[in-house]
Parts: C-alpha cells; structure tokens; sequence
C-alpha cells in the first residue's frame, strides 16, 4: 500500500516507522527537522509543508495514496486535513482526534468531515487504563470475539507462586494458553520445560473466567479492584471515571480547578469529587490514599503524574497508573516503581496502525510496541488451520505462532493438539512479530 501521513511527531514517528518495512509511506509535516530526522530514520519519502493543503498533499503523492493517516496534534487540523485530502483523491482517511467531541459528531453522522476512521487519543487511554485497572495485576488487556476471549500480559514478580516454576507446573487452568514469555529483548514461545523467571512478562489468552483467575493467583496480594483514586480532571480523567462507574465501581477524583472540578461533579453522578492539590501529602494521608486499589494519575504534566504516583505508592496505595505523554519516559517511569505508564500517543499509534494491516484479521492487539501481535482471525475453507488437527497444520506456521484459543459459534473451544479447527471458527493467535510476514497468507 500507498500511505501518506501528515504529522512527524510522536504518533506519526512510530506508525512511520511499524509501516515503512511493508509499504510505502510519505511524511508530512511543517518542521524540516521532524522531516530530515525520519527520512534517516526509516525508509520513507519526506515533504515539507502544511498537510492540510492540497499543493503539499499532492507533492506527498495523494492521488496514488491508499490511506491517508492525519495525526498532528492539531483536532482540526487533522479533520482539515482528511477533507482536503478526498477532494484530490479516493483513499481511505484516518483522523486522530483528542477531543471525544469530534468522535460523537463524526460516529452520528458515518462519513462526517470526509473521515472514514477517527481515533480519540483521550478516550482510547481512559479505556486502556480502565482494561487494566480490571484485571489485578496486568500490565496490558484486550478482548477478542465480543468480550469472550480476553488476552492478559503480567509480570511474574518474586512473591508470585509461579515463580521459577515451568509452565507445566503453573499452567492449572483448563481454558487458558500460556502464549508468550517476554524476557528482556526476547520472545520466547513457552513449552511445558520453560521456567518461568522473576521479572518475566507473560502473555496468556483465554476465557475471561481463567484469565481473571490466573490473574488473582499469580499476584495473591491483589484483590479486587473497588476503592480508586483519579488524580486530575483532565480529560483522560473524565472518561476514565465515566468508564470505572459504567462497571459499578465508584472513583474519587481529585481536581484543584474550582470549576472544572464542579463541572465534573455535576456530569460524574458516581464519582466523589474532591476539590485539593493531590501532591499536598497530608490530603492525601487524610483521605486514606494507603487504603486504595488503585491510583491513577491523569495529570497534564509528566513531572506532576511520577510525583503524585511514587507518593501515593510510598503512603501505601496497592497500584500505580500514570498516564506519560513522552514516549522515551515510559520504561523510567516503570522502573521506579510506578506499576503501569500508558503513553496516549504510543496506544494512538497502536490503534492506527492496526488499520494498515494487510491480513484479514478481526481485531489485532499490538504487544509492546511491534515486538508481537494477537490477532482475532475468522478461518476460511483454505486456511492452513482449516479442516486438520493443530498438532498438524502448526507444522507448516512458524515457531513463533501460538493458538490461544477457538470460539465456534459462540461456545469457547481449547485448543489442543487433536482439536480440529473447522472454516468459520474464530482463532485467536499470537504471532512473533519476525514471522508477520510468513503467516500472512497461511492463516
């Protein structure tokens, strides 16, 4: 495919750099710097000029594009640019948008502003943080097949039963697939000798009842989450809380604004709004931070999330979530003790970049920046899987290929070595990202 993308920041950098490999990609965006640096950075065509224009879109080459990714920081500038962009050409038009307002607007009225995918980066955050705040101890959640089969990524920490145990020893769940043991640059595909080590993320894919129940076994001081503390009323704050009480779980949220913190009192029925400075430590002795499930930090400044989340974990709070607009701060973050970092732009890049795929899968699921992928595939008559024995047909995929789990016609199937996939089932596979390419046309 053709794709142009307008915006070389952070979001535009990252899809720029998971697509160049696999097609061709033109950058716009005003900063000849930003321009300069990827061009080096990755094999791509760079123009220099506004992306909203049509002079500039027609020098990035828009009349052959196949998809146009808008992603500047600017909401309009983005919708503009997507407009301006269908008036030349026919490709199909991606928007990133902060604001949820644009995405009511746009998902009312299909086709609006000549858009024909939008991704709010705030609301897409709130949900990622809620999915972790869901599941005890997870590092990263997604659900496939209509919420059936949940996909689970932990860290295996020195209190965790399953602690230097092999996976034959820790793998006690019926409807559960041990996927992926990530250690350091790694990605281990597990077999039933892996010793599972202290500092391990694993990936597992199953039910959500297993998933759920792997979960609170492998991190036996956590529990369920109920009493969480929102530190900022930014946006992502917002929909993080509207999220939390959609569940029944009732937040606290901490705003120092007067009135944006009595705007929010009057759209969040079920969230206590607390109007303070939530780096003011006595406040937060006094409303019993050291009692809570869950803290998260949805601040406009990196600086002030780090603060408030290392506080609240030193006053005795049970987990970390801050919220790291810069990229390069996540893994500092987490190796500080913050329990999770969610970079908005990062899971932005993510979600746009599913779009691009060219396999037919359902939903994909981006495993630690591009290092693997889970995918949701509807299996066709020729399928490699189709018709034959897993034990079988995997001889022909890739080592690096994982069933995690079947749904047929709504029921859970676990696959196992005799378990015969039939055309139409619906697979949920974990790929190494080195064997994307080979499994392409297989599955």
């Amino acid at each position: 495919m053709y794709i142009v993308i307008v915006g070389a920041g952070e979001v535009g950098s990252n899809i720029a750099e998971s697509l160049a490999e696999s097609h061709e990609v033109a950058v716009v965006d005003i900063d000849p710097d930003r321009v300069e640096a990827l061009m080096y950075e990755a094999d791509v065509l760079g123009v220099e000029g506004d992306g909203a224009e049509l002079d500039t879109l027609a020098e990035a080459g828009i009349e052959k594009a196949d998809v146009l990714i808008a992603s500047t920081d600017d909401d309009e500038t983005n919708i503009v640019t997507c407009g301006t962009a269908i008036t030349a050409a026919d490709p199909f038009t991606i928007s990133r948008v902060k604001s949820a307002k644009f995405l009511r607007t746009w998902e009312k009225s299909g086709g609006a502003f000549g858009v024909d995918h939008m991704v709010a980066t705030n609301l897409l955050t709130a949900e990622n943080i809620a999915r972790v705040i869901g599941l005890p101890g997870s590092r990263d959640v997604e659900t496939f097949v209509d919420g059936q089969i949940q996909m689970g990524e932990f860290e295996v920490r020195e209190s965790s039963p399953i602690a230097d145990q092999t996976v034959a020893e820790a793998d006690r769940y019926e409807s559960l697939t041990f996927a992926a043991v990530l250690r350091g640059d790694e990605v281990i595909i597990p077999r039933g000798e892996t010793v599972l080590r202290e500092g391990d993320d694993i990936i597992v894919i199953g039910s959500c009842e297993s998933v759920r129940l792997f979960a609170t076994e492998i991190t036996p001081e956590s529990k369920t989450t109920q009493n969480v503390l929102i530190v900022g009323g930014s946006d992502v704050g917002y929909h993080t809380s509207r999220l939390l009480q959609d569940r029944g779980i009732k937040p606290r949220l901490i705003e120092q604004d007067h009135d944006r913190a009595r705007e929010l009192a009057e759209d969040l029925q079920g969230t206590t709004v607390l109007e303070s400075d939530a780096t003011d430590r006595e406040f937060l002795e006094r409303e019993h931070v050291s009692d809570a499930d869950a803290v998260v930090a949805t601040l406009d400044s990196d600086e002030k999330n780090l603060l408030v989340t290392l506080l609240a974990k030193r006053l005795g709070a049970e987990r970390t979530v801050a919220v790291v607009n810069s990229g390069e701060y996540v893994d500092l973050f987490e190796a500080v003790g913050v329990d999770v970092a969610v970079n908005p732009r990062e899971t932005t890049a993510e979600e746009i970049t599913r779009f691009t795929r060219e396999y037919d899968a359902t939903k994909v699921a981006i495993i630690e920046s591009d290092r693997a992928e889970v995918l949701e595939i509807e299996i066709a008559a020729d399928s490699v899987l189709a018709g034959r024995p897993i034990q079988e047909s995997v001889q022909e995929l890739p080592t690096g290929v994982v069933i995690g789990a079947i749904s047929r016609g709504g029921e859970l199937v676990i696959p196992r070595g005799d378990t015969i996939i039939e055309p139409g089932d619906h697979v949920v596979v974990f790929v190494d990202a080195d064997c994307l390419e080979a499994v392409n046309d297989k599955l």
